[in-house]
């Protein structure tokens, strides 16, 4: 059965997000940032040992060492990404999100 456009089926509240809303917005912002970049830098650093685990495992012939240093670079790597794309990512779905009627 099709419904008719003109017949509304759910009740839209009309809430929107309203920045400045709440007290201590810009020191959970800043708290954010902070966990962001905290993150970021362990990242680096676990980069940097899935490299030497990679490494070490190759020249000594380890190859389960080998694949786990390979491994570490890779989820590294995709840390580093999703840390650096985490507000892009949620401004586009919160976007999206916005033309769901």
């Amino acid at each position: 059965m099709r419904v008719p456009p003109h017949l509304f089926l759910a009740f839209d509240p009309g809430i929107q997000p309203a920045s400045g809303g709440l007290p201590g917005l810009d020191v959970l912002k800043s708290v954010v940032n902070s966990i962001n970049l905290f993150a970021i830098i362990a990242t680096v650093g676990a980069l940097c040992v899935s490299g030497v685990v990679w490494a070490w495992g190759h020249h000594t012939g380890s190859h389960g060492s080998e694949a786990k240093g390979k491994q570490g670079a890779l989820v590294a790597a995709g840390a580093a990404l999703l840390l650096g794309a985490a507000n892009g990512v949620v401004a586009f779905f919160s976007q999206v999100g916005t033309t769901v009627h």
